[in-house]
């Protein structure tokens, strides 16, 4: 028996497929989520994500949402999503940069939220890349 995994973003259905174990960080710290998990609805911490499907390891970087099992099924509703093969190592490095700025110039209250969460994302994602290219699938 595996787990049905489902991974939507506002934009998109980031995964969907049977898996054997998801490991996430939540609120609470990091579990691990196997076939017949009991039920659970938590909020997923910033953090690397990792989906093991057989013997593959797949690794995601997710900024934060909601988790629930039910069934052996797990939907994950997150804020942002991306597996690290899809991460563009030089468009974080951009991205980071363009929000450092925004933070050293005098910006509104609003703009230096916005540069602190790209941040944060952009640093998660180089962070997940790094990873994933040490331990290939």
């Amino acid at each position: 028996m595996n787990l049905l995994l489902e991974i939507i973003t506002p934009e998109k259905v980031v995964y969907s497929d049977e898996v054997n174990e998801i490991i996430v960080q939540t609120v609470n710290g990091e579990i691990a989520i196997l076939p017949h998990h009991v039920n659970l609805l938590t909020q997923i911490s910033p953090g690397e994500m990792i989906v093991k499907k057989g013997n593959n390891l797949q690794h995601l970087a997710v900024t934060g949402g909601f988790l629930e099992v039910m069934d052996n099924k797990v939907s994950i509703l997150a804020e942002y999503a991306i597996k690290a093969q899809d991460i563009e190592v030089e468009k974080a490095m951009e991205a980071k940069k363009r929000a450092e700025k925004v933070m050293k110039e005098k910006s509104t209250d609003n703009e230096v939220k916005i540069a602190q969460a790209e941040i944060m994302k952009s640093i998660l994602e180089l962070k997940v890349a790094t990873r994933h290219k040490k331990r290939p699938l």
